[in-house]
C-alpha cells in the first residue's frame, strides 16, 4: 500500500441520493443498502469530482495508506448513470433519461425538442410514447418528492449549456405536480435564453387536458 488521497464517505450524513455517481468516472461509488459506499480504493482516483454534488457534504478527501490507482472499475460505475443510445421499437432514443442522473451537456440534448416529464405521466397516459416521446429527448423528475431547488439550477445549466429547439413540460392535473412548469420557467428565465415552451397537462384518467 500507499498513502495517497482517497475519497471518504460519511454513512451517517449520506442519505443516498447517489448524486455522487454520475460524477465518477471511474465507477468507484455505488449506493449500497440506501448509501453511497466506495467499492474499492484501487478504483478512486483521490480527484474529488463527486464532493461538489453532494447536497450532505457527506464526502471529504482524506490522505491515507490505500491501494494503488488501477483505473475505472471494471462494471463501468452504476449502469443507471452510462449515457446510451436505446434501440426502437420504443421512442426512447437514449439513457438515462432521470433528469438527477443526466448531464447538463449531453450529447443527446444537443439540436433537439427537449421533454420534461413528471414520472407519473408515462403510467398515467396510455400513448405516452407515440404521442409526446417520440423525436424527443426526455428528461422526468417528480416535482413533489424530489430537490425542486436541485432542479431549478440542474435546468438552468443544462439551457445555457446544450442548444436546446424547444421544451415541452409535461405535467399530470394534481396540485403538487405544477411545480415541474414552475421549476421550467424560472430555469429558462435564469438562463437567459428564448427556447420555445409549452405545457402540457394530463388528467389522472389519462386524457390531455384542454
Amino acid at each position: 500500500m500507499i498513502t495517497r488521497k482517497i475519497v471518504k464517505i460519511d454513512e451517517e450524513k449520506c442519505d443516498g441520493c447517489g448524486l455522487c455517481i454520475p460524477q465518477c468516472q471511474e465507477g468507484a461509488i455505488q449506493i449500497i443498502d440506501g448509501k453511497a459506499r466506495l467499492v474499492s480504493d484501487k478504483y478512486c482516483d483521490g480527484l474529488g469530482a463527486c464532493l461538489g454534488h453532494c447536497p450532505q457534504d457527506a464526502i471529504i478527501i482524506e490522505d491515507r495508506p490505500a491501494d494503488e490507482f488501477e483505473g475505472p472499475c471494471p462494471s463501468n460505475g452504476c449502469p443507471s448513470a452510462k449515457i446510451l443510445s436505446t434501440p426502437r421499437p420504443s421512442e426512447l432514443g437514449h439513457w438515462p433519461v432521470q433528469l438527477s442522473l443526466v448531464p447538463p451537456d449531453a450529447p443527446f440534448l444537443q439540436r433537439t425538442d427537449l421533454l420534461i416529464t413528471a414520472d407519473c405521466v408515462p403510467l398515467a397516459y396510455a400513448d405516452y410514447h407515440k404521442d409526446f416521446l417520440k423525436d424527443k429527448s426526455v428528461v422526468i423528475c417528480c416535482p413533489k418528492l424530489d430537490d425542486i431547488s436541485y432542479y431549478t439550477e440542474k435546468l438552468t445549466s443544462m439551457f445555457k449549456l446544450s442548444d436546446i429547439k424547444s421544451i415541452t413540460v409535461l405535467h399530470m392535473e394534481v396540485p403538487c405536480c405544477s411545480g415541474i412548469v414552475i421549476t421550467a420557467q424560472k430555469a429558462l428565465a435564469a438562463s437567459g435564453k428564448d427556447i420555445p415552451f409549452e405545457e402540457i397537462t394530463i388528467t389522472i384518467q389519462g386524457q390531455r387536458l384542454e
